[in-house]
């Protein structure tokens, strides 16, 4: 059976930086499953993983517009320590849920002082080309309680891992 839309695919995944560097990968005891064509991974992986089945590799080199996006200096801003009332540390690193104008944020703290904190918003994989060596271990069709979800649950009936929020 073949990769496609409204199928559950298990892969084994390596993904790496443009320097060969391991930024993620999946456990050999446990693969990651996903739903093809519901969006849960990243746009160039899917298409690269389209058609393959069981036992076929591949290895696919994601640009950042079918990635995590381009990166947005505008994702990049340095405010007041004040604002992280209530929090006795914060380092580079650290993430924190920003409420903005458009909604919750996730922001990871880049360099922090006693008077200011600089956060960005970018995902951390914005702008980068990302590669991924990929072995296919199963493809099978979704059952009905998977479609009406959009998502693959394991055998606890809680999602799948993956790798997009990596």
């Amino acid at each position: 059976m073949e990769i496609a839309d409204r199928r559950v695919a298990t892969i084994h995944y390596t993904l790496t930086n443009e320097a060969g560097e391991v930024i993620d990968q999946s456990p050999p005891q446990s693969p990651l499953s996903y739903m093809h064509g519901a969006g849960n991974i990243v746009p160039g992986l899917e298409k690269a993983l389209a058609g393959h089945k069981p036992g076929d590799t591949v290895k696919a080199e994601v640009v950042p517009q079918e990635g995590y996006g381009p990166r947005h200096d505008g994702l990049v801003q340095t405010v007041p320590r004040s604002a992280f009332q209530g929090v006795e540390s914060v380092a580079p690193g650290m993430q924190f849920e920003a409420r903005t104008e458009r909604g919750p944020l996730l922001v990871t703290v880049t360099k922090a002082d006693e008077q200011e904190v600089t956060v960005d918003g970018n995902h951390p994989l914005a702008g980068q080309n990302l590669h991924f060596a990929v072995e296919v271990a199963d493809v099978r069709d979704a059952t009905e309680q998977e479609l009406q979800d959009g998502q693959v649950t394991n055998g606890a009936g809680s999602p799948a891992a993956d790798p997009s929020a990596a």
